[in-house]
């Protein structure tokens, strides 16, 4: 079971660490932008109110995100766990987030915190594409050599989102730092933060992904199996308010009635006997006859 949060800011990686982690523990990646992107593009009520602020680098409503989420965590390949990326972005997202995970029964186990150096964070997102077809994201300066795709015969069709502008990215930056940060501190006093560093080969920060999960996995077993034994133990000692009520009762009388002492048998001494002499009657000795 793997449910957990990937947090940093845009372009530090979450995306495609989620793939990556998606593919190696058949989980899904719920990413509130491609949620969002998919609204849009069927032009849904939601996705039309969401256009216009993922154009101007903003955040979009709470509302929306969350119905999108609860709607995709309802289905049957999100049961054993999920990756979600991209939301929370703040505070009260997190709280509601949070809310929304309990009712459904499916709370956080971890949140992995991508800790990426702003510099790198530009040159990511300005040479960021992705792919029409399938979605998979690409660099600019590291294209590979193979660039079939298994949704389209010709390939890869490559473009750059609208949010990954340079203009944007400023914006998107500003809002990061003065809304999401916060988010560290938040799951940091839950216990849940794992910081992963964000830079060095994909397979290099993957590991450090798994390493990171593995503990926090060990941990949470940890945690469920005190709470099991504790839940036993609270279930062992409770009793029936009559039963309760009935033992003090009982109590209550023996400790009023007088107690009374038991009585003590005295011994009694027993008087070795010396065994009987034997007597022996001694016959009368015989007179001699008198001479006549």
């Amino acid at each position: 079971m793997m449910r957990i949060v990937l947090l940093g800011a845009p372009g530090s990686g979450k995306g495609t660490q989620a793939q990556r982690l998606q593919a190696k523990f058949n989980v899904p990646q719920i990413s509130s932008g491609d949620l969002l992107r998919d609204a849009v593009a069927r032009k849904t009520a939601l996705g039309l109110k969401a256009k216009a602020a993922m154009e101007a680098g903003q955040l979009v409503s709470d509302d929306i995100v969350l119905g999108l989420i609860r709607e995709r965590l309802s289905q049957a390949d999100a049961q054993n766990g999920f990756i979600l990326d991209g939301f929370p972005r703040n505070s009260d997202q997190a709280a509601t987030l949070s809310k929304l995970l309990v009712d459904i029964g499916q709370p956080l186990e971890a949140v992995l915190l991508m800790d990426v150096r702003t510099r790198t964070l530009i040159e990511r997102m300005a040479g960021r594409r992705i792919c029409k077809h399938c979605g998979k994201v690409f660099s600019v300066s590291a294209l590979p050599s193979d660039m079939s795709c298994k949704s389209n015969s010709n390939g890869h069709e490559l473009y750059q989102r609208v949010d990954d502008k340079e203009d944007v990215i400023a914006k998107r930056l500003d809002v990061y730092k003065s809304q999401t940060k916060p988010l560290i501190d938040h799951y940091s006093k839950l216990g849940l933060l794992k910081v992963i560093k964000g830079e060095g080969t994909l397979e290099l920060i993957t590991a450090r992904m798994e390493a990171a999960l593995a503990k926090s996995g060990s941990k949470t077993e940890k945690v469920k199996r005190k709470a099991a034994r504790k839940t036993a133990s609270n279930n062992s000692s409770v009793k029936p308010a009559a039963k309760k009520a009935s033992r003090k009762k009982v109590a209550a009388k023996r400790k009023a009635a007088p107690v009374k002492k038991p009585a003590v048998v005295k011994k009694k001494k027993v008087v070795a006997r010396k065994p009987a002499r034997k007597t022996v009657k001694k016959s009368a000795a015989r007179k001699p006859a008198r001479k006549k």
